[in-house]
């Protein structure tokens, strides 16, 4: 009796080869361009020659501002691509689900109060404000949302995350108005979504935040994949729906809220690349989210790229926030009109 012969491959079976190449060679390329390239220009021979100015711009200028982008980037995707696999829902990122928005609330606190500016403990407690933030206003979308007629649906979740993100705008806005010009001033570029060039400290408090919260996401990814049949069929093949929807929105909050509090609020990040990599491999979450990650931290790198390049001839750069809503606001609608089910 012969075999049956196999069926065709699907996307995501036959570009895995090509995104595990494609992937880490994107990256690399992302990082070497970000540090080569800049407002002024470096010699690579002179900063390996020794030290001096190009190499103080090479190392410690560009290259860490650079790893903020690619590790904020990373972390921002990775939680969109589980928020949507979570919720059932094309629409779930950070912002629309309010958790960018208590965390940026969180983090303007501390910025008012002065926190923002401590050289030791700033690194610490501003990341720490943001994520309390985000952990209340987690919780704040989970009330709403069970004392709606349809409980915890994705549809209800999204529309609590409006709510919140209104009252923590709202929020912000009087904390802008009842703080000095200066600091009301830091409040609004922060706002805005700024990659700057950070302390070694917070540098590495970003990532260690990023680092745990999207271990535990990678870690439930194949539970992600089960809560795509429904929260019925995923119980049934026992997964527990309710203790996953609590982790994936702890480690969410860690990650957003350590990055809100670097970065500003950064837009649409983590709306367009988890649809981009579904399209092109597939909607295995086993895959789908390490490749999130990468195309992510490829994002970010290039956007504030170009805000460095495009407008040096100003002797400004733009915030990189407002090119990733320039450029991710088109992109979203692309894929939006080619993608038959989203």
């Amino acid at each position: 009796m012969t075999a049956p012969a196999p069926g065709p491959a699907l996307p995501g079976e036959r570009a895995r080869p090509l995104a595990l190449v494609a992937a880490p060679a994107a990256l690399g390329l992302a990082l070497l361009l970000a540090v080569l390239l800049g407002a002024e220009p470096v010699s690579v021979e002179r900063a390996i020659a020794g030290p001096g100015l190009d190499r103080t711009l090479l190392l410690d200028v560009r290259l860490p501002r650079v790893l903020l982008a690619a590790v904020s980037g990373a972390g921002l995707a990775a939680v969109g691509a589980a928020f949507q696999a979570l919720l059932q829902n094309p629409l779930a990122e950070p912002y629309v689900l309010g958790v960018s928005g208590g965390s940026a609330l969180g983090a303007s606190v501390a910025i008012a109060l002065g926190v923002g500016s401590a050289t030791v403990l700033g690194a610490t407690l501003l990341p720490a404000a943001a994520l309390v933030g985000g952990l209340v206003a987690t919780v704040l979308v989970y009330a709403i949302a069970r004392g709606a007629a349809e409980g915890t649906s994705g549809a209800s979740m999204l529309l609590a995350g409006v709510i919140v993100n209104s009252i923590a705008a709202g929020l912000i806005s009087f904390l802008k108005t009842v703080v000095s010009p200066s600091r009301s001033q830091q409040l609004l570029r922060w706002l805005i979504g700024f990659v700057e060039l950070p302390t070694t400290s917070a540098l590495l408090g970003v990532a260690a935040y990023v680092a745990v919260g999207c271990a535990v996401l990678l870690a439930d990814a194949a539970r992600l994949n089960l809560l795509a049949l429904g929260d019925e069929s995923a119980e049934t093949l026992g997964v527990d729906v309710r203790a996953v929807e609590r982790r994936i929105f702890f480690a969410s909050s860690c990650v957003v809220g350590a990055i809100v509090s670097r970065t500003g609020l950064i837009g649409f990040v983590g709306l367009i690349v988890p649809h981009a990599v579904r399209r092109l491999w597939g909607a295995d979450h086993r895959r789908l989210l390490p490749l999130s990650l990468v195309a992510g931290a490829v994002l970010l790198i290039t956007c504030d790229l170009l805000a460095r390049l495009l407008f040096r001839w100003l002797g400004t750069e733009p915030p990189v926030g407002a090119v990733t809503a320039v450029l991710g606001g088109p992109l979203f609608l692309v894929l939006l009109r080619r993608s038959p089910r989203m």
